[in-house]
């Protein structure tokens, strides 16, 4: 079962879907910019850079993800067994990816204690994600269309969770914005009132 697949039906979907990561990609570099410039960023250096590592970092792999399972997919001339492979790899990839980002998130070093919808979002649904795409590349030559519609879901379930995370941080960073900007103007009271 070693033969070329024709994916042709499937080319409308894997266009949109990729052309939606790849510009939701560059979307959140712009958002990680602009908020690495903020002046009033709280916290030590080595926190934000752990926040960033499992909270900023793993929508851009989401979101690459998505794109290369489109461009995965509308790649001509793969076989079932290449794409078998390059799915299941990905899934794996993917798996041990997420893995490292529960255990940073298991140890909140960095001053944040994740809300049950951070685990939904960061955690379960990523690892099924994941686990999904796995083993719809071992079931690909046994049951193709099921499989290449597990593979479609996945590539969506990843743009979504993207999209969510996405949407999570840049919220979060408008609201840690204004409490610190409002702590540091109670110090500033603070200071005023204990020395006048």
């Amino acid at each position: 079962m070693n033969h070329t697949l024709v994916l042709t039906d499937w080319q409308s979907f894997y266009v949109l879907l990729g052309s939606s990561a790849a510009a939701l990609t560059g979307l959140t570099f712009v958002v990680v910019t602009i908020s690495s410039e903020r002046a009033d960023a709280a916290g030590s250096a080595s926190a934000r850079l752990t926040g960033l590592r499992v909270y900023i970092t793993p929508t851009a792999v989401h979101f690459g993800a998505a794109l290369w399972l489109s461009a995965l997919l509308l790649m001509p001339g793969l076989t079932v067994v290449v794409l078998a492979v390059l799915l299941a790899a990905t899934g794996l990839v993917g798996l041990i990816y997420c893995t490292t980002l529960v255990r940073e998130m298991f140890s909140s070093s960095f001053g944040y204690k994740p809300f049950l919808t951070d685990w939904i979002w960061s955690a379960v649904l990523p690892v099924a994600a994941y686990l999904g795409l796995a083993a719809a590349g071992v079931m690909l030559e046994h049951l193709p269309a099921a499989s290449l519609f597990v593979v479609s879901g996945v590539a969506l379930l990843l743009l979504f969770i993207g999209i969510h995370n996405a949407w999570d941080v840049v919220v979060w960073m408008t609201t840690e914005r204004h409490a610190h900007r409002e702590r540091q103007r109670r110090a500033a009271e603070a200071q005023k009132g204990g020395s006048g």
